[in-house]
């Protein structure tokens, strides 16, 4: 049999594309040979390339888990008031607050299905927060949309303090804003930008003497965060055999310092206590998905 006619075949998928240098289909995941605009694809499929031909309806999203929540910003807000980003979201954004149903793909990405009914409770909402109220006396309002509730009142205060946070160092704390209203979240975001100051303090710093793009190792750390259940974002080389990574995991951007040859942490880019060179970079994932599940995660690492 002459296998090199396979090795030349093509074949025709439609796949969602969110950026990057990869395209995840069922079973596998194909570099992409020229990266088009996000959206849905119809790819031309040869051995691990995928090439882009042609804009696509979405296919394929039935026999995918649904997964529903409240809108927040670009994020599907769920039940434990985890917020995920939805990807391929409509060109007009649905209205604050909508009901919104996802599918979760073959990586873990959150996809964009559709919008569903609304009822009062999503109405009544927009209104407490234009008002500048909280629902601690609002009923019958699912616990999804209190929390978008919260997330909201946290976006606000955060723009007025000039602060950042990440949905899960604050979802611990958004069923309580919902109640407490600004002056809670404003609270709670000074307590979290005090504890970012103690841990950047603490740690010594590390001091950029090149901005090029690392190449050698990077398929090495590529492939230690696909083990973890992460991905690749980016790379670039400090200087003292030491190398910052971008990835992201969870929904979340996370960016750390590692030692090239070893990949041992050396500034995790979330607070541990002190305790960031006891983890390596193919185990920071889980120590990450560990704070998150405990309500405790701080990102003291930002863009």
């Amino acid at each position: 049999m002459d296998y090199r006619k396979f090795l030349g075949k093509v074949e025709s998928e439609v796949l969602p594309y969110f950026g990057g240098a990869s395209v995840d289909a069922a079973s596998r995941r194909l570099r992409v040979s020229t990266p088009p605009a996000p959206g849905w694809w119809r790819f031309d499929v040869q051995g691990r390339t995928a090439t882009a031909r042609e804009p696509a309806e979405p296919t394929g999203l039935d026999g995918l888990p649904l997964v529903r929540g409240h809108l927040w910003g670009t994020r599907l807000v769920r039940e434990g008031a985890v917020a995920e980003p939805v990807q391929l979201l409509p060109e007009e954004e649905p209205p604050r607050f909508s009901p919104l149903r996802a599918r979760r793909w073959h990586d873990g990405t959150l996809v964009f299905e559709g919008v569903d009914f609304e009822g009062e409770a999503e109405g009544t909402v927009r209104l407490m927060l234009e008002e500048g109220r909280t629902l601690v006396e609002v009923k019958a309002v699912p616990a999804s949309l209190r929390a978008a509730f919260g997330y909201a009142v946290l976006e606000g205060a955060a723009r007025a303090l000039g602060l950042r946070f990440s949905a899960p160092e604050v979802r611990g704390q958004v069923l309580a804003v919902a109640e407490g209203g600004h002056a809670a979240a404003e609270a709670w975001l000074r307590a979290l930008a005090t504890e970012r100051a103690a841990h950047v303090r603490a740690q010594p710093r590390v001091q950029p003497r090149a901005l090029e793009r690392q190449a050698q190792g990077a398929v090495w750390v590529e492939r230690a965060l696909e083990a973890a259940g992460a991905r690749l974002l980016d790379t670039r080389r400090l200087g003292n055999g030491r190398l910052e990574v971008t990835f992201g995991f969870m929904g979340e951007r996370f960016i750390s310092i590692v030692e090239v040859g070893s990949l041992q942490v050396v500034d995790a880019g979330i607070c541990l206590a002190g305790s960031d060179r006891q983890v390596t970079l193919e185990s920071l994932p889980s120590v990450i998905r560990e704070a998150i599940r405990n309500d405790v995660l701080v990102i003291t690492r930002h863009a």
